[in-house]
């Protein structure tokens, strides 16, 4: 009974003992720890890579995001609709703007309309003084659809559109003499139908709609009530969804007049957006390959560093082999080491990586833009390749007798 006890306890005592994760992760860092120099340039190598592919994923990335906004201030998702020219003339329903705005994809609709008026400086000039302007009858939400913007003054709101009151093109406010409106001086007035009207802004360069620089714009109640204006709109501005902007299009005529959708003529969407999509469908496979060719340079050096690692420490090894550790634990813990240098070289490299991309970006004043899969597929790629880089060494650290680890050693 005592020699079977006695066996059985040496068994006991044979048997290695099982680590715990933290227990392996500590041992994987002891190398780390003991040769910060050596780890911190096998990283180094890592973190580049990393680093890299951050950079030309992201400044390649931070400027087409601000190429898009530049592409999508010249109108790529805004269209026009116009009655055809015809004899007699047609004209555009009362309603076609409220209809317009039912189409789902569309976010904006606003029109004008002519008002067939004169306008003058005052009432001393004479018809020989016609200033080639014209006055539209204009919807209050106008601006936000065409992308206008005023340069002194306000434009036309609920508490001003009834009145006789008038906002001024960047060329009508040259040609009548109202460059701006200044706050404190007294407001000019201009004579439109023998009637006067008090000039409360001046737009700035409307790009878009160059006819809206040479127009006098009315509220669209005041040209109802002054300028006999019937309410049927002659240009309907509207903005949609760049993705849906073709399908608008299509349905446009039918939508703003049901019972002669031939009569509406609707533009073709902006050059600029053909350019937008060649634009987004651009991506620059060789600032990829050069990223790889960096994280593999730095899991090459990682690997490298381990092999070495293993020699330096095979007295380490033997002795840990004596003390009960079996092949798996020494291949864990060289394989965590592995891993840990890949990680922090990841991390390193993301961090150098964003900080570079968001300097050059907002140095070529640039929204900075960080594609999170590229952070991510980075980091990841990094674990994995110090996994690969690992393997090798981690084997032939575990293949090492005690024996033989300490006879070399």
């Amino acid at each position: 009974m005592t020699t079977t006890s006695t066996r059985s306890a040496a068994r006991g005592a044979a048997r290695p003992v099982r680590l715990a994760p933290l227990d392996i992760l500590g041992l994987g860092m002891l190398g780390v720890r003991t040769r910060k120099m050596r780890a911190a340039l096998s990283a180094l190598g890592i973190s580049i890579g990393i680093a890299t592919l951050i950079v030309v994923t992201g400044i390649p990335a931070s400027s087409q995001k601000a190429l898009m906004r530049e592409l999508s201030a010249l109108g790529t998702n805004m269209l026009q609709a116009v009655p055809a020219h015809q004899d007699p003339p047609v004209l555009l329903p009362p309603e076609s703007v409220d209809m317009t705005r039912r189409i789902g994809p569309v976010t904006a609709a606003s029109a004008v309309a002519n008002t067939h008026a004169e306008v003058l400086r005052n009432d001393r000039q004479g018809e020989a003084d016609y200033t080639g302007l014209t006055v539209l009858a204009s919807r209050t939400d106008l601006l936000r659809t065409i992308n206008a913007e005023v340069g002194s003054g306000r434009f036309l709101g609920a508490n001003t559109e009834r009145f006789p009151t008038a906002v001024l093109g960047s060329v009508a406010a040259s040609r009548l003499g109202v460059p701006r409106i200044t706050p404190g001086q007294s407001t000019p007035q201009i004579y439109i139908d023998q009637q006067w009207f008090t000039v409360i802004g001046v737009l700035e360069k409307t790009p878009l709609s160059p006819d809206i620089d040479r127009s006098v714009l009315v509220g669209w109640d005041a040209a109802r009530t002054l300028l006999k204006f019937d309410g049927h709109p002659t240009v309907i501005y509207l903005k949609a969804k760049e993705s849906r902007i073709e399908a608008v299009r299509d349905v446009l005529p039918r939508t703003i007049n049901p019972e002669l959708p031939g009569v509406v003529q609707v533009s073709r969407p902006s050059d600029a957006l053909a350019a937008k999509r060649a634009t987004e469908s651009t991506f620059s496979a060789l600032f990829l390959g050069l990223a790889g060719v960096a994280l593999l340079v730095g899991g090459i050096g990682v690997a490298n560093t381990m092999v070495i690692s293993v020699l330096e420490r095979r007295r380490e090894i033997g002795l840990r082999r004596a003390l009960g550790a079996n092949r798996g634990q020494i291949r864990a813990q060289f394989l965590t080491e592995s891993v840990v240098l890949s990680a922090l070289g990841g991390l390193a490299g993301t961090v150098l990586g964003t900080l570079a991309t968001i300097a050059y970006a907002t140095h070529q004043h640039w929204p900075p833009v960080i594609p999170l899969t590229s952070v991510t597929a980075g980091f990841g790629g990094a674990i994995l390749i110090g996994m690969l880089a690992g393997v090798y060494p981690s084997i032939r650290a575990a293949r090492l007798t005690p024996t033989e680890a300490l006879a070399t050693a």
